[in-house]
């Protein structure tokens, strides 16, 4: 594979991570603060690679050389300039013994390290000598791609991109710094910036590296999303350094750079790492968070693709139930008619009293369906199953059986929907699941033989009475099939991409994420208006500021305005809370009913009458 194709490649099908701060560790292993740390790849070569052994370790996707400085300009400064060549070589060399076959070498070039104003001697055409000389070096000696990288000059960047770019082919990921104010140093706004650096076509990707930590990085990532469509790459340092007994500590723990990384993927960064403090715990930790979101945002598409297939067997291929037939809430949606829904959590226990109660009082009241989830946040409770069989048996209200991807392979879960429709549980709404990582299991296995696109394919295929290996059963089952969307994804065309398939896979109906942007609901309704399949809102009620935050902050798939939060945090008591949140769900219902096929209320922490107030079945005094 050449190796341009390598590295583009890579970021179609997965997140890519990085390496952390080289520097950081050669500093840790004793090397002097002033010593040329490039150098060492001559007089040390060793311990280079060692650092690069653990990086490695941690299972990342490409190491950066120790090159970073280790231009003619800078080197000149240490009367190294003429070692140039010799320095960049030895760099790459010991990266690829260490790299292997299966992760890559990005070749490292930073800034000249002298400002390019009409009154310093460096001209803009020595600094592109100087960016080329370094970057010729790097790609004969086998670099897989070039990383620029901690430039806080966009011209001195856009310099070494157009330089680069003349003398070789390979993808360039060109980073810059900026402040918490979301600005360079020169007071650029950001967006500005990566937005002139991304109409270079040599540039493969752009992104932020160094100078903040990850806090103010999610900021600015926010922001230079809205100025290109390449893939975004996002490297922190590990928080602000504090000098201690003259020796400098970043403070950020691997848990805290693993829990930002969440929010990076969550925002759209498709290449993450980590800058100066960030060691091999920091990265180990990112990898291990990012790894398995990645397994739940793309698993295994050659399983998918045998789920999906239609068998060659016309002939044992059934007809399925039309979608009146099969369920109240189907004949309800092909009718036409609004449906309400409302979400409840099964218990941790295995007494299902109280929730049985709750479905009774939304039967009572004239709620369509109980939505019953399948370990929201990777969480666990009594089997969703069980939950919504009793659901059946004692209340008179149809529930929605969520089936996940996350926890059963193939096998189990085509057994599970079978044992579904034995169970007489009509409706099915197929989620591919969140990550193990998220919830209070981190250590959990997640499964992910299957997307909810795949899993579609297959419940649609026992709906017609084939099984996953393209054998006939009779009676099939008559299962109605829903399945999530996300109007606010952070890769909106995607989402768009992948609920198409999920339709063309037998999807009947959705229903999102809780909604909390009419404008984002809105767009997305029109980019899939051609399919015309029945769109529930998923509607959350806030019971609190602190409620509001965790839902914008900690809950994957999930956008909340900052005007809501500032709302929210005006209220004093506890009432006031409930009531304003419950006040600002029922305005989104007033603004989207048009537009959608009913709501899907969440009762946050089982409060149903919660969810009740919020479509009117009973007053907020009661609640």
């Amino acid at each position: 594979m050449a190796s341009k194709n390598k590295l583009v490649k890579l970021l179609s099908e997965q997140t890519v991570l990085g390496d952390g701060g080289m520097g950081t560790m050669l500093y840790q292993a004793g090397i002097f603060i002033n010593t040329c740390f490039e150098e060492l790849n001559l007089s040390h070569p060793n311990l280079v690679k060692k650092v690069h052994d653990a990086y490695i370790q941690c299972g990342i996707d490409f190491i950066e050389t120790n090159t970073f400085g280790a231009n003619e300009i800078k080197l000149a400064k240490y009367g190294l300039a003429d070692q140039m060549e010799k320095i960049n070589q030895a760099a790459v060399s010991i990266a690829k013994v260490s790299a292997g076959d299966k992760v890559l070498t990005a070749g490292a070039i930073g800034p000249v390290g002298i400002e390019l104003t009409q009154y310093n001697k460096l001209s803009e055409s020595q600094a592109g000598t100087a960016f080329q000389r370094q970057a010729k070096t790097l790609a004969h000696a086998g670099a897989d791609f070039l990383i620029l990288e901690t430039f806080s000059n966009t011209d001195e960047l856009l310099i070494a991109i157009r330089a680069i770019s003349k003398i070789t082919p390979l993808p360039i990921v060109a980073q810059m710094t900026c402040n918490e104010n979301n600005e360079t140093i020169y007071g650029e706004k950001i967006q500005n910036a990566i937005g002139l650096i991304a109409a270079e076509p040599a540039v493969t990707a752009v992104g932020l590296n160094c100078s903040v930590g990850p806090a103010g990085m999610l900021s600015s990532l926010e922001l230079i999303r809205t100025v290109t469509n390449k893939p975004i790459s996002v490297q922190p340092n590990a928080g602000t350094p504090r000098q201690i007994e003259n020796r400098m500590f970043y403070m950020c723990t691997p848990e805290y750079m693993a829990e930002y990384a969440k929010r990076f993927f969550e925002k759209g960064a498709r290449i993450i790492g980590g800058c100066c403090g960030t060691t091999p715990a920091h990265i180990k930790e990112i990898a291990r968070v990012i790894r398995s979101l990645d397994r739940a945002a793309a698993p295994k598409m050659q399983v998918q693709q045998k789920a999906t297939v239609e068998f060659a067997r016309p002939v044992d291929k059934q007809q399925s139930l039309p979608l009146a037939k099969k369920s109240r809430l189907g004949e309800k949606f092909a009718a036409g008619r609004k449906v309400t829904t409302i979400e409840i959590t099964p218990p941790r226990g295995v007494d299902v009293t109280a929730i049985v109660d709750k479905a009774c009082l939304c039967a009572d009241l004239g709620v369509d369906a109980i939505n019953i989830p399948d370990g929201p946040r990777a969480s666990s409770s009594l089997s969703p199953m069980v939950t919504a069989a009793k659901i059946q048996q004692h209340a008179n209200i149809e529930p929605i059986l969520h089936f996940c991807c996350r926890d059963r392979n193939l096998i189990g879960m085509q057994s599970d929907l079978l044992g579904a429709s034995a169970l007489g549980l009509p409706n099915v709404l197929i989620i591919t699941g969140d990550p193990p990582k998220l919830g209070e299991y981190p250590h959990a296995t997640g499964v992910f033989d299957l997307d909810s696109i795949a899993l579609t394919g297959v419940t649609k295929n026992l709906n017609h009475g084939i099984d996953l290996g393209g054998n006939s059963f009779s009676p099939p089952t008559s299962l109605t099939i829903g399945v999530g969307a996300n109007p606010v994804a952070a890769d909106l065309n995607r989402e768009i991409e992948r609920f198409k398939l999920k339709i063309h896979a037998g999807a009947e109906f959705a229903i999102t994420q809780p909604v909390f942007d009419v404008k984002c609901l809105f767009d997305f309704l029109d980019a899939v208006k051609d399919f015309k399949i029945p769109v529930i809102a998923g509607i959350w009620p806030f019971t609190s500021f602190k409620n509001a935050e965790f839902m914008a902050n900690e809950v994957p798939g999930v956008v909340v305005p900052k005007e809501l939060l500032a709302k929210m945090s005006s209220a004093r008591t506890q009432e006031q809370s409930r009531s304003m949140g419950i006040q600002i769900a029922k305005d989104m219902l007033e603004k989207i009913s048009d537009r959608v096929a009913g709501f899907a209320i969440s009762a946050p922490f089982g409060n149903v009458k919660i969810a009740l107030a919020v479509i009117g079945k009973i007053d907020i005094s009661q609640v």
